[in-house]
């Protein structure tokens, strides 16, 4: 009998017929990039949707990136419904004792796997796929569906694995197996800076949209350059570290929300930009760019208390003090850590800001709040140190997602039972 994983990467692969190299449509270029291209960006479309992306495609780009949200959008259009109610029994008939909630995992890994060569198949691009959320705190597990993935297309996927301390020492084990790692949810300098170091995973990220909207939100200010204040921080400490060759992780920004942002980010390694935001820049395309890595945008919050408050300088700065520390741990044998092992560490070190020891209550509250947490109910703990601002988004992030793989996750059930 076909194992499990077999038979799901077999039913992922069905139908699915392509020449790497060369795409079954002819992509023209669009003059429009060429000014951004120079600066050394590499262009990404974040989005999964085939049609929308088509619109825009040229032969500039060369990769997508989905997500659990991007992934639901789909799947909640119906597309798919009939290809899980075939695809079901198979899998029951490889493994007749699973249960509902490992069902559900088998069942979003093969969509989100199906869906990713579909987009292959029309762009001859590589697609970063999104491990569940339910593995975000798993070593083992992440690993083993990393892999997975992996094998599922070799030539085109990239493993998005979230930053939690699981997922850093998951995708380092992914790394050393010569899997492709895009480890997502980054929210500042410093927390990119110890994935780099400790994981060196191809790709990193700052979710610059979202901490512009924090502080904006809030009222603690504009919010303007805040993420690429954070994002250019970033990228300037990759490529310090990666000149030192102690990485050879690229940053994304990602969580692009303006046109604007092409141009005053130029210089950083990938863009990954929701198709309107693409748009945008179209519209405005200047015939030069220059890189904008070595500026430092300036941040405006409507007084020095409420930046310092927020601990908004821990998203940018990168102490000598915290990359002594980092460059320590990495002479560790953390192929046999745990994540408590690694959470220890970093407080024993004095930076569990980074990952704060939630209390339940606080991750329900996290949870409600959604994508963007109130500033009022953590300024206390943000003010303390307690936890990083970084570290808030982080979980936030992390939730938000979570509630819309619940979404994929209940319409397949709703389709299976």
């Amino acid at each position: 009998m076909r194992s499990l994983a077999d038979t799901v990467k077999s039913l992922a692969r069905q139908g699915f017929e392509h020449e790497f190299g060369r795409s079954k449509t002819v992509w023209q270029a669009d003059p429009a990039w060429d000014s951004l291209l120079e600066t050394g960006t590499r262009l990404w479309l974040d989005t999964g949707d085939l049609e929308e992306a088509s619109r825009l495609w040229c032969s500039q780009f060369q990769a997508l990136t989905t997500n659990n949200t991007l992934l639901n959008k789909e799947v909640q259009k119906g597309i798919y419904d009939a290809l899980v109610q075939e695809s079901v029994d198979l899998i029951r008939t490889a493994a007749p004792n699973l249960e509902e909630k490992d069902l559900l995992l088998e069942l979003a890994f093969f969509l989100n796997a199906y869906h990713g060569l579909r987009l292959v198949e029309r762009f001859d691009a590589f697609v970063s796929v999104e491990l569940h959320t339910d593995l975000a705190d798993d070593v083992q597990r992440t690993v083993a569906y990393g892999k997975r993935f992996h094998e599922v297309c070799p030539e085109r996927f990239i493993v998005k694995v979230p930053f939690t301390p699981a997922g850093i020492l998951g995708a380092r084990r992914l790394g050393q197996m010569g899997v492709p790692v895009n480890l997502t949810m980054g929210f500042s300098a410093r927390q990119n800076v110890l994935v780099a170091l400790l994981s060196n995973p191809s790709y990193v990220n700052v979710f610059m949209g979202r901490l512009d909207a924090f502080v904006a939100d809030n009222q603690l200010g504009n919010g303007d350059n805040v993420g690429e204040k954070a994002t250019l921080a970033t990228q300037r400490n990759l490529l310090a570290l990666r000149q030192a060759k102690k990485t050879s992780s690229l940053l994304i920004g990602a969580s692009m929300r303006s046109g604007n942002q092409v141009a005053s980010l130029a210089g950083v390694d990938v863009f990954t930009m929701p198709t309107q935001v693409a748009r945008q820049y179209l519209d405005m395309a200047k015939e030069s760019l220059e890189s904008q890595v070595h500026v430092d945008p300036p941040v405006r919050f409507e007084t020095e208390q409420e930046q310092a408050g927020c601990g908004a300088d821990r998203l940018w700065d990168v102490p000598q003090s915290f990359l002594d520390c980092v460059e320590g741990l990495a002479k560790e044998n953390l192929d046999f850590w745990t994540p408590a092992d690694l959470r220890h560490c970093l407080e024993e070190a004095s930076y569990g800001d980074l990952f704060p020891d939630w209390l339940r209550e606080e991750r329900e509250i996290v949870a409600r709040e959604g994508k963007i947490p109130v500033f009022s109910t953590w300024r206390e703990s943000l003010a303390e140190g307690r936890v990083g601002l970084d570290a808030l988004l982080n979980l936030s992030g992390l939730y938000s997602f979570m509630a819309d793989q619940k979404a994929l996750d209940d319409r397949v059930r709703s389709l299976i039972l």
